[in-house]
């Protein structure tokens, strides 16, 4: 909107350039341009550029709007340009970002606007249900053991398995339970595709009888939903043979099942069986992106570990000493994950909190203080307020101890069963150098907030053993306290030692602990909301 006019005798004919930062490095590369359109200053392009999505990494990108001469080839006037995060355009509102345009000393260079989709990719999961009648008995002492094995068929004919059911067993009619499975995992989303799928009786060796096999397609799987289906699939079907649908409002005749090894040996065979499709649906599986298009945000909480065994600010064998050449392992920790998350935080307003010093004027004990020394409202103005409140607490406060989490991670939960509707998620990012003194407090305040709408991200700093973070994290064993399980995985803990970079590149270095912490937390998000059956708001046209 409102570009420069770089033209004597008539308006610019702009395009706009794409460039991307690849993470962790400074260089631009382009990565597309849009059409030029001739003759205005506020064009409205039409080319899109599909880009790669990552919550976890700060993806940042350039667009410089160039004015083109049609008489002059190649000539080029720079018309200024704006710097962006992907995250910051799929944060906004509805994601669209409008950004000043600058770079040209002296003048007013307009605006950007900036719109940001998710393409939709086949997002559907489907749900279904079958039964058997008649198999073919095929155990000496007993009925047949039936599954069922679905086959999704490639480009080059070729079959890929997509999926399993269990074994029912001995039984000739078995009537398996329903599941689940991506409509992408079954054809790809090429719904005319053939799904083919073989019946077979389960022996204990893994020498699994062939019964027979019958091939549909997800349309002709899909069509359940409102109406009979009918397969016929006769004796010319053979292997992977499609037989001829019919609806109506009839009871439905079921697919056969064909053995095209045993009809080629009996002149009377007819079927090996019969398979039935119960039920069928589909629904949408919602993503992170469709939540914060629909106005969830993302509310950033920081809990500093201020404890003696982090050593003396003012000496450089402390984890907290900042020389005037680079952060403290702390500050790096706060930049390089707020950095990434404040994208999605529309105020950018984040308390902060210290935990396990003694506080001025009287020397008590807190493990909740403000960092900005104000009670009624702990929050701070971007991550640069907040690495300001902390350093200004490190000045302050006296390092104490012990090291208890249970009540900052109570004070967040607290807020965050405030609002339960899904339009706020509530991330607290835990910095620590050791031992945690309250642990079994601790697992019972993650068991609580594991059913309410938060996350807890852990970043270990120092050398010390690190084994209780490891059980708070939950990966390999559910976490529990008291005979309670937690409701859902919040924990994310990762040590800092593990990113220090040998090359000297604090940059890559932190980009990678970013990725690493927050490459979870859309999965978590998204448990909640599924756990409560909360669906994306819409966002306006």
């Amino acid at each position: 909107r409102n570009l420069l006019d770089m033209d004597t005798f008539s308006k610019s004919d702009p395009v706009v350039v794409l460039f991307v930062q690849g993470s962790g490095s400074s260089e631009w590369k382009e990565f597309g341009r849009t059409e030029v359109i001739d003759n205005t200053l506020n064009p409205d392009f039409v080319r899109k550029f599909v880009l790669d999505y990552y919550f976890e990494e700060k993806q940042n990108l350039r667009f410089d709007p160039l004015g083109s001469h049609g008489a002059v080839l190649g000539a080029q006037d720079f018309l200024g340009q704006a710097f962006v995060a992907l995250g910051e355009v799929i944060g906004s509102q509805r994601g669209r970002l409008e950004r000043p345009l600058t770079g040209v000393p002296g003048k007013r260079c307009g605006t950007i606007l900036l719109l940001a989709e998710e393409l939709s990719n086949c997002r559907d999961i489907v749900t279904m249900q079958l039964c058997a009648n008649k198999l073919d008995k095929k155990d000496f002492f007993g009925k047949s053991d039936p599954f069922l094995v679905f086959y999704r068929s490639n480009e080059d004919g070729t079959f890929t398995i997509c999926h399993k059911t269990e074994v029912v067993k001995n039984t000739l009619n078995p009537v398996w339970q329903p599941f689940t499975i991506p409509v992408r995992a079954l054809c790809n989303g090429d719904y005319d595709r053939t799904v083919k799928i073989d019946v077979y009786d389960w022996d204990r060796d893994g020498s699994h009888d062939f019964i027979g096999e019958f091939a549909t397609s997800y349309r002709e799987l899909s069509r359940a939903q409102s109406q009979f289906t009918v397969y016929e699939v006769g004796r010319g079907a053979g292997a992977g043979g499609q037989g001829t649908p019919h609806t109506g409002a009839n009871p439905p005749l079921r697919p056969q099942v064909l053995n095209p090894r045993k009809k080629c040996k009996k002149k009377k065979y007819v079927n090996s069986g019969t398979v039935t499709l119960l039920s069928f649906s589909v629904e949408s599986e919602f993503t992170f992106v469709d939540y914060i298009r629909g106005g969830t945000q993302l509310n950033f909480t920081v809990a500093i570990d201020f404890t003696a065994s982090n050593g003396m600010p003012s000496q450089p064998t402390s984890l907290h000493y900042a020389s005037p050449y680079q952060l403290s392992a702390y500050a790096l920790a706060l930049k390089a994950v707020g950095e990434i998350i404040q994208d999605y935080d529309s105020d950018k307003l984040f308390p902060a909190y210290g935990f396990g010093a003694k506080l001025p004027p009287d020397g008590k004990i807190s493990h909740q203080f403000p960092l900005n020394n104000n009670v009624d409202n702990p929050s701070c103005a971007g991550i640069e307020g907040v690495l300001e409140s902390y350093l200004q607490s490190l000045r302050t406060v006296q390092l104490y101890g012990p090291t208890n989490f249970a009540p900052v991670i109570n004070q967040v939960a607290g807020t965050a069963a405030q609002v339960t509707d899904g339009s706020q998620y509530h991330v607290l990012l835990i910095i620590t150098d050791g031992v945690i003194s309250d642990m079994l407090q601790t697992k019972e305040a993650i068991v609580t907030a594991s059913a309410l709408p938060m996350s807890i991200i852990i970043v270990g700093v120092g050398p010390a053993e690190f084994e209780a973070m490891e059980e708070l994290d939950g990966d390999e064993v559910r976490l529990s306290s008291r005979g309670r399980y937690a409701e859902r995985d919040i924990v994310q803990f990762v040590p800092f030692r593990d990113y220090v970079d040998d090359s000297g590149n604090q940059v890559l270095s932190m980009a990678r602990l970013a990725k690493d912490v927050l490459a979870e937390i859309p999965e978590q998000l998204l448990s909640y909301m599924k756990t409560r059956d909360i669906k994306p708001r819409q966002a306006d046209p």
